[in-house]
């Protein structure tokens, strides 16, 4: 009986003895486990971590990044406008885009060591074109409205502007003195200032692509009367041009107590090619240039010289 009881006791003692060996073995897999899964933990964390610095940087640098020195590498500049005359515009026969705005932007392209490309654009679509780099500014005789100056980086204004109402020239004594145009069609240029101005007094618009576009529909009886930019007025329309028939009397900002309008060359926001422009128009209105090209072109009591 005592031979039995000694047995078993030695029996239970091996059993325990293993049963110990056996958890002993087990608790450093369970922590390489947790050490393992643990680490896995740390580097997806560490490798999230980076991934967001590097996007922070990338960020970061695209914001930091110079258009200047974009404009640069690529070694054009890319100049969005439409025919309008006398700031952008081919002679009969010609492919040169010539006028005030063509002709200084081709200066300023030369200053930048860089190509000049002109690129005909829907001035509806101005900004789109300029955000996505379609073009790398607006540079036709584009007023500063609110819209343009919070869409744009806009320059220093270097000309002055207004606008006026075309009429045919037997028709102009209807028009004399009116300070509304309800009842009458006029054509517009989609997106600019003078269909602001049509609005403003009533008038049933007529959107068309381009101001000369508005021209046309005047000339045609299709429309009864367009308003576009002094400037162009002045060169486009009466005796002498294509548009011996047509005139233009009203002044759209007078009959609205407005101020005369400016011009300004638009680039993308935040754009540093803002400031190279102003220090280059400074130094071409210092040297006598700017007024050089204005007086070609008959703008010289239009063009800002202070």
């Amino acid at each position: 009986m005592k031979k039995l009881l000694a047995l078993l006791l030695a029996l239970m003692m091996v059993l325990s003895l293993g049963a110990c060996g056996s958890k002993d073995t087990q608790e450093p897999a369970a922590d390489d486990s947790t050490a393992e899964t643990g680490n896995t933990g740390d580097t997806a964390e560490n490798t999230d971590a980076a991934a967001g610095d590097d996007a922070a940087a990338a960020e970061t640098g695209d914001a930091a990044a110079s258009d200047l020195q974009y404009i640069k590498d690529k070694g054009t500049l890319v100049v969005g406008m439409t025919n309008f005359a006398p700031m952008d515009y081919k002679e009969e026969g010609s492919d040169e885009w010539i006028g005030f705005d063509a002709d200084m932007a081709k200066k300023f392209a030369e200053s930048l060591g860089v190509e000049v490309q002109f690129q005909e654009i829907t001035w509806d679509y101005k900004i789109m074109e300029l955000d996505n780099k379609s073009i790398d500014c607006v540079w036709n005789g584009m007023t500063l409205t609110d819209d343009v100056t919070s869409a744009m980086s806009t320059s220093e204004p270097y000309c002055l502007n207004a606008q006026v109402l075309v009429t045919k020239a037997d028709k102009a004594a209807d028009f004399e003195g009116l300070t509304s145009l309800e009842g009458y069609t006029v054509a517009v240029e989609s997106g600019s200032a003078g269909e602001a101005a049509a609005q403003a007094l009533g008038a049933a618009t007529v959107p068309v692509q381009a101001q000369s576009n508005a021209l046309m529909e005047v000339a045609a009886g299709t429309s009864d009367a367009a308003v576009i930019d002094l400037l162009m007025a002045g060169a486009m329309v009466g005796e002498g041009t294509s548009y011996a028939d047509l005139t233009y009397s009203l002044n759209l900002n007078e009959a609205q107590g407005l101020e005369s309008e400016e011009y300004g060359v638009g680039f993308r926001k935040g754009s540093d090619v803002t400031e190279a422009f102003n220090t280059f128009w400074a130094e071409q209105v210092a040297n006598g240039t700017v007024l050089e090209v204005a007086t070609t072109y008959g703008l010289q009591e239009s063009v800002i010289l202070e």
